[in-house]
């Protein structure tokens, strides 16, 4: 780590206009002719390994082509240590390794190549392929280099069962749901590869491949509950078989219905990868040809995720063009001047967006709540999500409330995510991602449920973005809405005084989401709960002014690791503590030091690091337009609290 000068008078505010500028400019230039921003969103190298999975399991044409350049993205992402991590520089996971090596075995790189010759030994040294996960253990049961005996029994029978059941789709998570009910129909039809060249890995195994079993508890599950669920597993097993005929073939047809009432055309069932492959899958399972419509178009949709570049390419999880466009329209309505009219195209262009006409699968749990939410994709209705609407329409009141073209034109559509949010609050006062009361958590010990992210509880990130959304368009601190949030957000702070991350990397994010949230609900910032988060925070800054977090912070025992800071978890900790009035505080302008003078390209911040989640500990993010809206945001923030007489942050993000 190395010190920086912390600069003062009009040189750093020459600094500070001059970066806000070159910032705002290069961010304009990523806008799409029609008006909005969708940056690359990449994962780890489990989906571009998937892709080409995908591809010999269906025997399509091979494209040496694309494959030569997912090969070299593959090769070089992978990890010192042998294998393929889950970020940027992160440890050794044998699931991603295993993918990754089997993918690039199927393009045609040789086993004895070092490269190869590294990952195999990396695998072997841990125990070998035995330790992949439930979803590595489906696709490698399809390639018949497990047997079905290895997986969970996923009964699709299960499309049956009434609501009031221990198991229900309806309980599990939006993400869970979707990629289970097209693997459910994967699972009772037992498909095998098409693989035209024979690969196989047998070679990662200790053991004969074909003899082994279940799969172990996960870290997360208690014993008395994984015994009872693989006590259950057994069972099923034996009496699967004996289901009548009849039976399953109305539980497939029931799983069939489910997945083309929301195909979604390109965009996909859920408009995220996994759910799509597998739905390509089962349509190959049934014979039927690739130019049959719901295959085709999903199958397009699946093309679409790529990134191809000269030299590289590799497969996005989703995009993210809502999500990108309202942060992108926060940071400029901070940068304000002449950018203004950019931002409004953002909004206009996000307004016929919102599902006004869908009563998705959240509306199970609310059905006297009318629709109004926004989704995270280009399209998928029965899936809008409450952060990316609270954003959303935070974005349009700052609109409004500047006045101009914007006054009037955003109030139906406000009024609408307002209601929508409001009614989607669940009964311990929080809000999950995109169902209510999501809060069954023995399903996480299910075998299935290895990864630990079945479920879509409350989280204190996606409330304080709905806390701060209802306080910004007038909702009052005791107003019985917000005061159960607040209560939830009291009850779930960390011991440490910090706030947990789910979508965000992790602490830092959770922490500056909610002073955030408290701040625009009027939370007395000397209160004790708050002056305790802020302590965190500060502890936090490194000795170059910044801040930063591992995605290995998800681990409890690893909760404090950070390996470099970043320019957006740094923009997330100075704009939380200016949320909490510490806009003259050291801290705050050895950050916007940082920021400053952090490496940039083009105008804009470079940041190779994952700063967000998917699954924690599982899957994680990283969102290539993070380090180009919130340093700006953090900047501008800066500089206008610098010139308020107020110093008092009036906005709810």
């Amino acid at each position: 780590m190395h010190s920086r000068t912390t600069q003062s008078g009009p040189d750093a505010a020459a600094g500070l206009e001059a970066s806000i500028a070159s910032a705002t400019e290069a961010l304009l230039g990523y806008r799409r002719p029609d008006g909005h921003w969708v940056f690359e969103l990449e994962a780890d190298c489990t989906i571009p390994a998937e892709y080409v999975l995908l591809r010999h399991y269906l025997g399509e044409p091979v494209d040496t082509v694309l494959e030569g350049k997912i090969a070299n993205y593959l090769r070089r992402v992978q990890g010192a240590h042998g294998g393929w991590p889950l970020v940027h520089d992160g440890d050794f996971d044998m699931s991603a390794s295993v993918k990754a090596y089997f993918a690039l075995k199927m393009i045609g790189d040789s086993p004895d190549a070092p490269h190869m010759a590294r990952a195999r030994e990396a695998i072997r040294s841990r125990g070998g392929g035995i330790h992949s996960n439930v979803f590595t253990r489906f696709m490698l049961a399809m390639f018949g280099v497990l047997t079905w005996r290895s997986v969970p029994v996923l009964p699709v029978e299960i499309m049956l069962l009434p609501m009031w059941s221990p198991f229900h789709i309806n309980k599990i998570s939006y993400w869970a749901r979707t990629t289970i009910v097209p693997l459910m129909v994967l699972a009772a039809l037992k498909p095998r590869a098409k693989n035209a060249s024979g690969i196989g890995i047998d070679e990662l195994f200790l053991q004969a491949p074909h003899s082994i079993g279940m799969t172990a508890k996960a870290p997360h599950q208690s014993w008395g509950w994984f015994l009872l669920f693989r006590g259950l597993d057994s069972v099923l097993r034996v009496i699967e078989p004996l289901f009548p005929k009849s039976l399953r073939a109305r539980a497939i047809e029931r799983a069939v219905a489910f997945i083309e009432e929301r195909l979604n055309g390109e965009d996909g069932l859920g408009a995220i990868y996994p759910p799509m492959a597998n739905t390509v899958m089962m349509y190959e399972a049934f014979g039927k040809p690739a130019d049959y419509p719901p295959r085709a178009v999903t199958r397009r949709g699946l093309d679409k995720l790529l990134v191809i570049g000269e030299q590289e390419a590799y497969c996005q999880p989703c995009v993210s063009p809502v999500w990108d466009t309202a942060l992108v329209c926060h940071a400029l309505i901070e940068a304000g001047g002449a950018e203004m009219p950019a931002m409004k195209q953002g909004l206009d262009w996000l307004k016929p967006r919102q599902v006004l006409d869908v009563k998705g699968d959240w509306a199970v749990k609310r059905p006297e709540v009318r629709p109004g939410g926004w989704a995270f994709q280009y399209n998928n209705p029965y899936y809008p999500d409450l952060d990316d609407t609270a954003v959303v329409v935070m974005a349009m009141d700052r609109a409004r409330q500047a006045g101009g073209a914007a006054k009037d034109g955003f109030d139906g559509a406000i009024a609408r995510g307002r209601e929508w949010v409001a009614g989607m609050q669940s009964r311990n006062g929080g809000w999950g991602a995109f169902d209510a009361d999501n809060t069954f958590t023995y399903l996480n010990y299910i075998p299935f449920a290895d990864h630990g992210a079945l479920l879509d509880p409350p989280t204190a990130d996606v409330s304080a973005r709905c806390i701060g959304m209802l306080m910004q368009l007038g909702y009052r601190r005791d107003d019985l809405t917000v005061a159960r949030a607040i209560a939830y957000l009291k009850r779930d702070q960390e011991e440490d005084g910090s706030w947990f991350g789910r979508w965000g990397t992790n602490y830092v994010y959770g922490t500056w989401s909610v002073l955030c949230a408290l701040n625009a609900a009027g939370e007395d910032p000397q209160l004790p709960y708050i002056r305790k988060a802020v302590r965190w925070l500060i502890a936090r800054q490194r000795e170059d002014g910044g801040w930063g977090e591992d995605g290995a912070s998800y681990w409890r025992e690893q909760r404090a690791l950070c390996k470099e800071s970043t320019p957006s978890q740094t923009a997330w900790a100075v704009l939380g503590l200016m949320a909490a009035g510490e806009i003259d505080h050291p801290a705050v302008r050895r950050g916007i030091d940082y920021l400053l003078n952090h490496p940039r390209r083009d105008g804009q911040w470079v940041e190779p690091w994952y700063t967000a989640v998917g699954f924690p500990r599982v899957f994680y993010l990283r969102y290539h337009g993070y380090c180009h809206y919130f340093p700006l945001w953090a900047l501008a923030r800066y500089r206008g609290l610098r010139r308020s007489n107020t110093k008092q942050v009036t906005y709810g993000l």
